[in-house]
């Protein structure tokens, strides 16, 4: 089967695959719009989580054959179909306008997980609809193709979407565990996720902030073998375009992803769902989760009576009074804020926080799995060194702080006309 991909073309997909992309669980994907709000905004942005999907595989076979060329045995052709239904199946779970709709998510426990997902009860995220999906829905069935042909295990792609595995054999060949790099291929700083959404966010945007040479880093992407893991690498020739990758992705951040029509309307969204709390919720039934698509939330909110869910439904946010970005201005904001609350003036504080980079928190979750720079000397390509990628780039200590862009919203028009020049006295000073 072959699908034509306007970011990459055609895309080749195993007969075995078939039953999963074709299953109702991966077809929902085709009703859920990758960016959300954003297509109020930029027109063009309607692409679906469905077709990222498939192009994040697609980047995944990319990367994979590159890394183990030549190597075609059993095991790495089970790794490689492993990581093709990882990236394949990592947004399978996304509720309706992606993030915006995770907090009417129920108790993890009542999606009933399997034992080793689960630690301790919380809030449920995208991610444990996906597990649940996988591993236990009358989607994990669709696995059997794959299963009989590669000897896939559903839950080891499960695994490697969310980075912690109890089978190291499964993802180990001649004594080196391959599960760090496969996860880092699936989730990371840089993942096929992120190749491929940058590359499509601009594409159907229409802006070329998120374009990078995809073809070079792929070339130079290298393993990493510490302690009988490997990890994913990059060569240090290529630096200069991680870098690039790097400041692609934070630009698509702060214009596009960041936009102020579309954070908005996801506070506006959030306001919905806290003063109608009965009108709409993710339910903790996999199967019942079929049904929730963007459609299915659309037509709750133009249903509904309440006030946030119409003026979500005419795209009518209140007006932007006042942007800071990163530390300057924010004395105004608070000045501002003041005085809507002594005035009990209704207003929106929209903040978006954006880091270059998941490396910047001692505690990330990264640091389990770091991404290394190697140097192979050009007379002996067996002598190499190998370090983590923050010893290669300056960009982790230049942009060490996160860029934070805040903004307030209120209906300006309806203020009163003493209201309105206090406003503007406060905004101009």
């Amino acid at each position: 089967m072959e699908i034509r991909d306007p970011v990459h073309g055609s895309i080749q997909i195993n007969d075995s695959e078939i039953q999963i992309i074709e299953h109702p669980f991966f077809q929902r994907l085709r009703n859920i719009k990758q960016l959300g709000f954003s297509e109020y905004v930029f027109p063009g942005a309607t692409h679906t989580r469905y077709l990222h999907s498939i192009g994040v595989m697609n980047v995944a076979t990319l990367v994979f054959n590159s890394l183990f060329k030549d190597q075609n045995s059993k095991e790495v052709q089970r790794l490689k179909e492993s990581l093709r239904l990882g990236c394949l199946l990592h947004d399978i779970g996304h509720a309706p306008l992606s993030h915006s709709t995770e907090s009417v998510m129920p108790m993890v426990s009542a999606l009933k997980l399997p034992k080793q997902f689960v630690h301790k009860d919380r809030q449920a995220t995208h991610e444990d609809y996906t597990i649940k999906s996988i591993t236990d829905s009358s989607f994990t069935k669709s696995f059997k193709g794959v299963t009989s042909e590669f000897g896939v295990d559903p839950k080891a792609v499960a695994e490697l979407v969310i980075g912690e595995t109890h089978d190291e054999g499964y993802f180990t060949i001649n004594g080196i565990n391959y599960f760090p790099l496969l996860h880092q291929l699936v989730s990371s700083e840089m993942d096929c996720d992120r190749m491929d959404y940058l590359l499509r966010d601009s594409y159907f945007c229409g802006v070329s902030y998120g374009k990078f040479d995809l073809d070079w880093i792929i070339d130079n992407l290298k393993i990493c073998t510490e302690n009988q893991k490997a990890y994913l690498g990059i060569s240090e020739r290529a630096i200069s375009t991680f870098d690039d990758f790097l400041l692609s992705r934070f630009h698509m951040f702060m214009m596009v992803y960041f936009h102020y029509r579309a954070v908005c309307l996801e506070q506006m969204l959030q306001r919905y769902f806290d003063s109608c709390k009965d009108e709409y919720a993710i339910p903790a039934d996999i199967e019942a989760y079929l049904e929730h698509d963007d459609s299915y939330l659309y037509r709750v909110l133009k249903k509904s009576k309440n006030v946030w869910a119409q003026r979500i439904s005419m795209n009518n946010i209140p007006k932007k009074i006042l942007e800071t970005f990163g530390s300057v201005h924010l004395n105004q904001m608070q000045d501002l804020e003041e005085y809507f609350k002594s005035q009990s003036i209704d207003y929106i504080k929209c903040s978006s926080t954006g880091r270059l980079s998941k490396y910047y928190s001692e505690n990330s979750p990264q640091n389990n799995f770091p991404m290394k720079v190697m140097r192979e000397s050009s007379l002996s390509k067996n002598h190499r060194t190998i370090k983590n990628i923050q010893e290669a780039t300056d960009l982790f200590l230049k942009y060490s702080q996160s860029h934070a862009v805040n903004r307030i919203h209120c209906d300006f028009d309806e203020l009163k006309p003493d209201q309105q020049k206090e406003v503007l006295k406060i905004i101009q000073a």
